[in-house]
């Protein structure tokens, strides 16, 4: 299972923890901005596709803001997502 830790940009929370373990989500955490509809995410995403997620999230925007925080955990997921694949394919070039 990877762990992964991101720091948003441009919005109110200021830190997102989560784990993909088989391209699934799990603990999802944000730390700062709007609790209620922070951890509703969390619980929403539980178990989901990390893929499916992420592209469902992205672009979505908070007030006048360019980004929210659903947007900034597409982000983090695609980011991780980027480095889970790297790792595999080192894990499997013959070097």
């Amino acid at each position: 299972m990877g762990k992964y830790q991101f720091k948003p940009e441009g919005v109110c929370s200021q830190l997102i923890h989560f784990s993909i373990e088989e391209g699934k989500l799990h603990d999802v955490q944000f730390f700062g901005g709007c609790n209620g509809n922070l951890k509703a995410i969390g619980r929403l995403v539980e178990g989901k596709d990390a893929e499916s997620i992420a592209a469902t999230l992205e672009g979505n925007t908070c007030g006048n803001r360019p980004t929210s925080c659903a947007d900034q955990f597409s982000k983090a997921i695609k980011a991780a997502l980027r480095r889970e694949s790297e790792k595999d394919s080192s894990q499997t070039d013959p070097k």
